[in-house]
């Protein structure tokens, strides 16, 4: 069997890698072959491009490599229509994605896309085009799977597999021993995410926010942690450091995002897949995020929901708070952080609420949508 594959960033190539592994142990024979990362080429994906080239975000920021990006698109539409795959699974990344199933579904190519677009966020009018796209939605979200089955579209929810990854419990204690962390100290993550954009707007706001907090509680350890998913970040967030006078109590490390948030007693955090890990690890979190001006006032025309951050999305109510744009200050943040510190009763509340969401998405995942790729494939329906 020969599957078309193509996945835009890195959580898209943790997610591709988990599935191709469930894929592979259904169908040893099943090659891959489109756009992959580092761990889908480790699982044996053939990348045609390095994924790296489609990590673009926000509308203006789009515009720019819209050549460069129609230009792949095409030659992969090409190949796969001159050399039809059995499916074709497009992972996330759903502007570059859709037209590109689009264009083999109407080739007699069957097509998935694992991850839903936000199209029940914002943009609804993509769900004709989506319609005409995808054979298969598979959704990591009960709530997206309910917005498709109204739209009598073709979905399974399949569950999120950091939901089957993570325990649902962790030992701070024991992490913090494991990483050389300070027991009795308060340990505050700082997350500022994992693109340069991010961290150009988000970067010196959670720094100012921590210097807020121990302005604010003089009298207490309170110590600041960051990790760094590259070089290039490390490089970026150590001179947003260095503005801020160098002297935070803040210690950078490479790669363990997972464990400094386990570690951690309240996180910091940019809005995105980064929240949804907080939350499985039961951690009390501000969600910020900026966007260039003219990219927020598009996307606010735009979206149909009240709440941006997935612990909030999934609770279907305001659990954590979330700060966009102008509210995204060091004041407001700082102040958020304080709150949870001081109010253990608001920590344990929270915790709960996340517990009941971890074990509502956790489905085996990576099996479940293997599965269904496979039927669609053998049978050519949906079960």
């Amino acid at each position: 069997m020969r599957i078309g594959i193509v996945v835009g960033e890195s959580s898209g190539d943790i997610l591709g890698a988990g599935l191709m592994t469930a894929i592979l142990e259904q169908c040893p024979s099943a090659t891959f072959e489109g756009i992959a990362g580092p761990l889908m080429i480790k699982q044996g994906a053939n990348s045609l491009y390095p994924m790296e080239r489609l990590a673009v975000m926000g509308i203006t920021e789009v515009v720019g490599r819209y050549p460069e990006l129609k230009g792949i698109r095409d030659e992969l539409i090409q190949g796969f229509i001159a050399n039809p795959p059995d499916v074709f699974i497009g992972i996330d990344a759903p502007e570059f994605n859709t037209h590109l199933e689009y264009c083999l579904k109407q080739a007699g190519i069957k097509t998935v896309h694992y991850v839903s677009p936000s199209v029940w966020a914002w943009r609804r009018y993509r769900i004709k085009k989506i319609s005409q796209s995808v054979d298969l939605m598979l959704t990591l979200f009960p709530f997206e799977a309910q917005f498709y089955e109204a739209q009598s579209m073709p979905v399974k929810f399949v569950g999120h597999p950091l939901a089957d990854v993570i325990p649902l419990k962790i030992d701070k204690d024991e992490i913090r021993e494991e990483m050389k962390l300070p027991k009795d100290w308060k340990i505050v993550a700082i997350l500022p995410g994992s693109r340069g954009v991010e961290l150009h707007y988000l970067a010196d706001i959670f720094l100012q926010a921590a210097q807020w907090i121990l302005d604010h509680r003089p009298n207490s350890n309170v110590f600041f942690i960051a990790p760094m998913i590259n070089a290039a970040r490390r490089k970026q967030f150590e001179q947003a450091v260095n503005r801020q006078g160098g002297h935070l109590p803040i210690k950078l490390v490479d790669g363990r995002s997972r464990e400094i948030m386990a570690a951690a007693d309240v996180i910091m955090v940019a809005s995105g897949t980064a929240t949804l890990e907080a939350m499985l690890l039961k951690k009390p979190m501000v969600v910020a995020y900026k966007l260039s001006a003219l990219t927020y006032w598009i996307t606010k025309l735009l979206v149909h929901v009240k709440v941006f951050s997935l612990p909030n999305l999934l609770a279907r109510r305001m659990v954590v708070p979330e700060l966009i744009q102008k509210e995204a200050t060091p004041e407001r943040i700082g102040a958020e952080v304080v709150g949870y510190l001081d109010n253990e009763e608001r920590r344990n509340i929270l915790q709960e609420v996340f517990h009941s969401i971890h074990v509502t998405l956790r489905k085996n995942a990576s099996k479940e949508a293997a599965s269904a790729v496979l039927e669609l494939v053998k049978t050519g329906k949906t079960s």
